[in-house]
């Protein structure tokens, strides 16, 4: 599996705490930055990685900001691209198996390094189950008719 990684300054330490793990799980990870001591506009980072995603060149992604939500907002953006912001286990396998979230995003200022950790391992360890396809296509068909209207 190959991830993609993007934070702001505010999550710095996550971002390498995750990288951590991801390497210890044997997972590929290329870090789209923020870098130490580097202030960025989450999304800029969010986007970059989002984009990443559509275009097929990793499997799925990970954004870290301060409360999650602004880099889930900007990825988003991206057409095809699914973020889901989320912390604890319980909702991080939902993102995968209901939603199908590509990206998972999380916040250093909410939850804690080994809760980050945990909601990760969540995430990665699940897998769409298809029951909720026709929902998926509903607001993918909606992004569509969207993007044709601008």
């Amino acid at each position: 599996m190959k991830i993609a990684i993007g934070c702001d300054q505010n999550a710095y330490e996550m971002k390498m705490t995750v990288i951590e793990l991801l390497k210890e799980k044997g997972v590929e990870v290329t870090d789209f930055g923020s870098h130490q001591g580097e202030v960025v506009d989450y999304p800029d980072v969010a986007f970059k990685v989002a984009e990443e995603i559509r275009d097929g060149n990793f499997d799925r992604g990970i954004l870290v900001c301060g409360t999650g939500i602004g880099v889930a907002i900007a990825a988003n953006k991206v057409q095809g691209v699914y973020a889901a912001c989320a912390h604890d286990t319980y909702s991080a396998e939902r993102a995968r198996k209901s939603n199908n979230a590509q990206i998972l995003t999380m916040g250093a200022k909410v939850i804690g390094l080994e809760t980050a950790k945990q909601v990760v391992k969540a995430w990665l360890d699940s897998e769409f189950e298809g029951r909720s396809q026709d929902k998926i296509d509903k607001i993918s068909k909606r992004e569509q008719e969207q993007c044709q209207k601008a």
